[in-house]
């Protein structure tokens, strides 16, 4: 598999100590995520994502980057769409996951529920409730930076594909709800297996917009080769 289908996996593959010296009308860390799952119900939003693979002491560590939009809507229905450098997609409609390469000429097709398991699409599709979010991940705040709060997630049963995930969120941005104060999906970062490091900034990041159901449907173009389970 080239290392640009790669990068589209981990990105799905994509929410969700001591305390720091916060506001007190400022909620946790644990709290803002429980906060987001439960009020922001769709969104969509730009990203960028750079991907580094671990430190070498001979080198310095490889960037890749790549932007394109998000779309989602719970429960677990998403759209990864990169534009640059490549085009691919990723389309869930909450029990099919399509990954198509506009390079490869291929789409393939699995069956959502055996791929989510504990991946950051459980953090951005879930149906919106931390105690299942919980039962998957050992959750723990990690001191503000950044301008924003930190959730680490560690998965409880790993694969070996995922070692850590972690969630930065924005209190209060624009758009973000029509709920005071709710926090806002800012930047996903993904440790793999390998050490490799994914980071997703988004921005202009639109929350509760009303989506239709095609965003979470996918036609294979023309003449592109479907493999299915």
């Amino acid at each position: 598999m080239k290392a640009k289908l790669h990068l589209l996996w981990l990105s799905i593959a994509l929410l969700c100590l001591m305390p720091s010296a916060w506001a007190q009308t400022s909620p946790d860390a644990i709290e803002s995520l429980s906060q987001f799952l439960k009020h922001t119900q769709s969104g969509r939003a730009q990203f960028s994502q750079v991907v580094m693979g671990p430190s070498k002491a001979d080198q310095a560590p490889r960037r890749k980057t790549s932007s394109g939009t998000f779309e989602f809507q719970r429960p677990q229905q998403f759209r990864f769409t990169y534009q640059k450098p490549f085009v691919q997609a990723m389309v869930s409609d909450g029990q099919w996951l399509w990954l198509f390469d506009a390079d490869l000429n291929q789409v393939t097709m699995r069956k959502q529920n055996q791929l989510l398991g504990q991946t950051p699409a459980a953090f951005i599709s879930s149906s919106g409730d931390l105690k299942a979010l919980q039962a998957e991940f050992n959750l723990k705040a990690e001191p503000d930076s950044e301008g924003l709060q930190w959730v680490r997630a560690t998965p409880k049963q790993s694969d070996g594909a995922v070692q850590v995930i972690r969630v930065g969120l924005k209190l209060g941005a624009a758009g973000a709800s029509t709920a005071t104060n709710v926090p806002v999906l800012t930047v996903l970062e993904i440790v793999d297996g390998l050490g490799q490091t994914s980071r997703l900034n988004f921005q202009n990041f639109e929350a509760n917009v009303k989506l239709p159901p095609e965003t979470f449907q996918f036609k294979a173009p023309a003449g592109v080769q479907v493999i299915r389970p």
